[in-house]
């Protein structure tokens, strides 16, 4: 029967939904950066009906606790290009997470490691755990690393699609004297010589030494290689698939996949459709759950099942086919299921793999 098709669509959702409750862990999203700018428009409608308990995204806390979350890793995500002062908007960010979250502790409450998404759990209560998607909003001062760890930030990605004083992103840059705005990079031609810089070297070690997961989701070829030679614990790729299945530079290649795997490291599955099928140039892809457990089955025959997890991007892509929101989560644990995975295997992907590497690095 198919899942995706009335009746059973609802009986696969409750089944799935019964047996994996409260063991969702999503490495990524992009939801508070949308309220924000929400707020920043300014209906008083939109805002009052826009809040991360409810709305009308991707992810709220509603969805999450229907969806069996355990807990969701809540980027903020600053825009380099477009930001006068990156640091200043990473504590207007901080700031709204955590009022949201301040609103809402009867269904979750913030976490700083492992320890506490464990009480939180014990508790009956979700998780959110805060990230930063762009080190560039450090300007390559470590001071300000640790004024955000501090903040309670676990987790930086190093880049987002710009070169920053940390290294450089697997996105194709404007050559010398090209129009930015009517550039169009190559999304297949990695970047395999521009990696870290020294301050980027520094920072990873820095990250080790506080107690911050290294995420290299975006960073170029060159720098995973060079965080994997200065790392001494595991490390993340918190969304991203593989490059095999689909030739997006995004993705991981099958070798950074093995090596990541080998320390102990995890990549966390991307809904976005375009990191999920190839399509020839200027065709629409929409995702499909089939994809994504496509993707799945490449990571573990690779690098094994324990380099697994989920990081969904939601609220940072558009919007999934089959997986429209984080409700949804019980359709593709029902599609895992289907598609041969163990239920021991689902519980480390789901959330296992992830906690481990949080265990081991946060405390």
């Amino acid at each position: 029967m198919d899942i995706f098709t009335g009746q059973n669509k609802t009986g696969a959702w409750k089944v799935c939904a019964e047996r994996y409750h409260m063991r969702i862990a999503d490495m990524h999203c992009d939801t508070i950066s949308e309220l924000l700018e929400i707020r920043r428009k300014g209906d008083p409608e939109e805002i009052r009906e826009n809040t991360l308990r409810h709305n009308k995204l991707h992810i709220d806390l509603e969805k999450m606790k229907k969806g069996g979350y355990l807990f969701q890793n809540f980027a903020l995500f600053v825009h380099l290009r477009g930001c006068e002062n990156p640091l200043e908007e990473v504590l207007e960010l901080a700031d709204l997470y955590y009022e949201e979250i301040g609103k809402n502790s009867d269904l979750i409450l913030p976490a700083f490691s492992y320890t506490d998404i464990e009480n939180n759990r014990a508790a009956g209560k979700m998780s959110s755990v805060l990230t930063i998607e762009e080190g560039g909003v450090c300007k390559g001062n470590p001071a300000f690393l640790r004024d955000l760890y501090r903040l309670g930030v676990r987790m930086l990605t190093l880049t987002w699609n710009y070169p920053n004083e940390l290294g450089w992103p697997n996105l194709e840059q404007p050559g010398q004297g090209v129009d930015r705005e009517s550039f169009r990079p190559d999304f297949r031609k990695a970047n395999t010589t521009q990696g870290l810089t020294e301050t980027g070297i520094a920072f990873v070690e820095e990250m080790e030494r506080l107690g911050m997961i290294v995420d290299v989701s975006h960073l170029s070829d060159a720098g995973f290689m060079d965080v994997l030679r200065v790392s001494k614990k595991p490390f993340v790729a918190s969304h991203s698939n593989a490059r095999s299945v689909c030739g997006w530079v995004r993705n991981l290649t099958d070798d950074m996949i093995r090596l990541l795997a080998e320390k102990g490291g995890v990549t966390g599955l991307n809904f976005c459709p375009a990191f999920l099928t190839d399509v020839p140039d200027g065709e629409a892809t929409y995702g499909s759950i089939d994809a994504i457990v496509e993707h799945a089955k490449h990571i573990v025959k690779v690098g094994g099942i324990d380099c697994l997890g989920l990081g969904t991007d939601f609220d940072g892509i558009k919007t999934h086919d089959e997986l429209p929101d984080a409700s949804c989560m019980p359709l593709l644990v029902d599609a895992f299921e289907k598609g041969g995975f163990r239920a021991s295997e689902i519980d480390k992907i789901l959330s296992g793999n992830v906690l481990r590497v949080y265990k081991e690095v946060l405390g």
